[in-house]
């Protein structure tokens, strides 16, 4: 038994790294969904107004709708590469269990695009007149709510990764799963900068975190495995 755990987690932390340090030499891909967050939030101020209450209002949708679309822009590269060079078929094949496999490439995907909107969103709060001191409820409920993106999307890329043109059909499937998520992290900062309690919109994007980490990864493993016959 001891052995066996520690092989799945020796595979869980290979592709772990394996996929970060592809993430790093594409560093087109890895800047592409960051730019696409600072440059969206950016344009608000100069295309609506530079009005502190009026950004105040808006910065909660304006920041998660932002880091929504960035992850959206980057899922692809979750499976993408490994398809088409044939490597995908081969983790498939392997004697590692499948949903291992995925939770280490999405980990991954999340250290470089969740993990770091994450890390940005204070900056961008801060051009939106966000108040210093609720900075911390942006930041709390983008590190429970981007992994839940990833975890979700990873199914939509499985379904889709072998179509020569899955991205609209990508954000057709995952769209409507991701409102839910935008929904209470919005909410939770909007609250937050009324200064009402935030308690419930948290617990619900844990709980949805949770469903996510315990479903996601067999549920993509089953698409991948459909979408690879």
């Amino acid at each position: 038994m001891e052995n066996t755990e520690s092989s799945v987690y020796s595979a869980f932390i290979a592709i772990f790294r394996r996929d970060l340090k592809l993430a790093l030499r594409r560093r087109a891909e890895l800047i592409n969904p960051l730019a696409f967050f600072v440059i969206v939030v950016s344009l608000f101020p100069l295309g609506l107004s530079a009005d502190p209450p009026t950004l105040l209002r808006i910065a909660p949708g304006v920041l998660w709708i932002s880091a929504l679309l960035a992850t959206l822009l980057s899922l692809e590269s979750i499976f993408r590469s490994d398809y088409e060079d044939g490597s995908l078929e081969q983790l498939a094949l392997s004697h590692h269990p499948l949903p291992v496999i995925v939770m280490g490439k999405v980990a991954a995907h999340w250290c470089t695009t969740g993990l770091l909107l994450t890390l940005l969103s204070p900056a961008l709060g801060v051009s939106l007149a966000m108040p210093m001191d609720k900075l911390g409820a942006l930041v709390l409920t983008l590190i429970v709510g981007t992994p839940t993106l990833s975890l979700i999307g990873s199914i939509g890329v499985a379904l889709t990764v072998g179509l020569r043109r899955g991205g609209i059909l990508l954000a057709l499937l995952i769209l409507p799963l991701y409102i839910p998520i935008l929904i209470f992290g919005a909410s939770a900062v909007d609250m937050a900068i009324a200064d009402l309690e935030v308690a419930g919109q948290l617990y619900l994007l844990t709980a949805m975190l949770v469903l996510s980490l315990t479903l996601a990864p067999f549920a993509t493993a089953i698409a991948l495995r459909v979408t690879l016959e």
